[in-house]
């Protein structure tokens, strides 16, 4: 039980903390929205066509259908080898997991700076650089550690029994799997689901690295083209960075019960 002071006095730390966050958003949001160019507030005129002349503008419509491609593919491929190998790291038991697991992890240990002049020159030998292959690859291996982890972690945190009972009842690996494991970590996946999506979308290195053709770029080199062409735009370049978070900011307020259930469910137990 904490006192009326205490209480207080969080009350007052998170608000601080919450203008804290939300007072860049918000001013970046008046940007996008006002009629000077050099950045200027001005509230009394919203121009709300800055989001439209940012767009066609930048030409953002081929870099969605790249960001959407990269970012698609690769969740839904490193969703799927996650929940696989945090099943069987966490429930299955496999040989040599003392060994094994710890290797795992050093994809999360290792910076991307470490490794990416090695995977550059790796992907040009073998013509992954400039291709949607080569990207979602790279984004597959770079987010595999962290989601076998965090899935072992979620299956780990359910009760054995569950899975025992499922056995003497005559559920196989498989059935145990779909049928019991999968729906009860159902918050940890959809978590994941959301910090790799936000990982992938708003990657800006690796895609600059691996990939120069314009026809393959996401939304993110897309503004890093159009901050170069339109510097003196800040009103346009603050719409283009509004324009192209909207859709993590979107699934997050969609799922947030399952985002904060499953970050909850994920650091149960390690």
């Amino acid at each position: 039980m904490i006192s009326a002071r205490e209480k207080a006095f969080n009350y007052a730390f998170l608000t601080l903390l919450a203008i804290a966050v939300l007072f860049p958003i918000a001013w970046i949001l008046g940007v996008a929205l006002s009629p000077n160019i050099s950045g200027t507030l001005d509230l009394g005129h919203l121009n709300w066509s800055n989001f439209t002349q940012a767009w066609q503008q930048a030409g953002f419509t081929h870099y969605l259908k790249s960001s959407l491609i990269i970012a698609g593919t690769a969740v839904a491929a490193s969703t799927v080898l996650a929940v696989l190998s945090g099943y069987a790291f966490g429930v299955l038991g496999v040989v040599g997991e003392k060994l094994l697991f710890p290797l795992l992890l050093f994809g999360v240990m290792i910076p991307t700076e470490a490794i990416i002049v090695p995977l550059y020159y790796d992907f040009q030998a073998d013509g992954l650089t400039d291709t949607y292959q080569g990207i979602i690859l790279a984004h597959i291996g770079m987010g595999i550690s962290f989601g076998a982890f965090w899935m072992r972690s979620a299956f780990r945190a359910i009760p054995a029994s569950i899975g025992e009972s499922a056995q003497v009842d005559g559920a196989n690996t498989w059935t145990s799997l779909w049928r019991i494991y999968l729906p009860i970590a159902k918050p940890a996946v959809m978590t994941l689901i959301l910090l790799s999506f936000m990982w992938t979308w708003n990657d800006y290195f690796l895609s600059l690295i691996l990939v120069s053709d314009p026809a393959h770029q996401p939304l993110t080199l897309g503004l890093g083209a159009f901050s170069g062409r339109y510097m003196v735009h800040v009103n346009l370049l603050a719409a283009a960075a509004v324009t192209i978070s909207l859709p993590v900011v979107g699934l997050y307020a969609f799922f947030q019960r399952q985002f904060i259930h499953g970050m909850l469910t994920g650091a149960v137990k390690a």
